[in-house]
């Protein structure tokens, strides 16, 4: 009788001991996901916050750009600029800054940081884009305005607006840019030689004339 209250109570502690190792099993895989949420946290250690878009868009010549300015009292808010054709924007206290080439937020925080903290106490700038276009008109299967994508060329441009018609006269394709300057460009010559075949930017006005037989 003895023996049998023996081995009864023995099945009890190994029981005991089997259900204590596999809740502590079971508990491991959650210890660790609790201590791995922190270092997934630590990942916006750039200042950045979850959630949050940064954009990778490179600002190139000819873009349009509105700067809002922030946390500066009793001063104007918003800035509508143009990248020139020098890659450059030139803001309050006549500073110059090289936009081209640069995203939004590399371009943000070289703002702040030539103003802060020599002009101002606190300042934070943010970028805003506009819509990037450039218009393609008489002579082209599809004028009208088209979306400015990336770097691209007249012949590009004009086969975007469905190409020449019967009536075109290649020779004498004009561009004007933003600031004025006018090119004639013959594009049967840039067909042939792509150096001829001028660049585009955003704001830019391809204009292809009627040829008279």
């Amino acid at each position: 009788m003895n023996y049998c209250k023996s081995f009864a109570r023995w099945n009890v502690v190994f029981a005991f001991l089997l259900s204590a190792i596999f809740f502590t099993s079971c508990k491991s895989p959650s210890s660790n996901l609790e201590l791995a949420e922190p270092t997934a946290a630590a990942g916006a250690a750039d200042g950045s916050v979850p959630g949050n878009e940064v954009s990778t868009e490179i600002i190139g010549v000819g873009d349009s750009l509105i700067i809002v300015f922030s946390d500066v009292p009793d001063f104007p808010k918003d800035f509508d600029v143009r990248v020139n054709d020098e890659g450059a924007i030139t803001l309050i206290q006549n500073q110059k800054f090289i936009a081209a080439g640069k995203t939004r937020a590399q371009l943000e925080k070289e703002i702040r940081e030539r103003y802060v903290p020599k002009y101002y106490v606190r300042m934070t700038a943010t970028i805003k884009p506009q819509e990037r276009l450039f218009y393609v008109r008489g002579e082209v299967r599809g004028p009208g305005r088209q979306a400015y994508l990336g770097y691209t060329t007249v012949l590009k441009a004009i086969a975007s607006a469905g190409d020449f018609t019967d009536y075109a006269q290649r020779k004498k394709v004009s561009v004007t840019h933003l600031n004025g300057k006018k090119q004639i460009i013959n594009c049967i010559k840039a067909i042939q030689d792509p150096r001829l075949d001028v660049p585009v930017y955003p704001g830019d006005i391809i204009y292809v004339p009627r040829k008279f037989f």
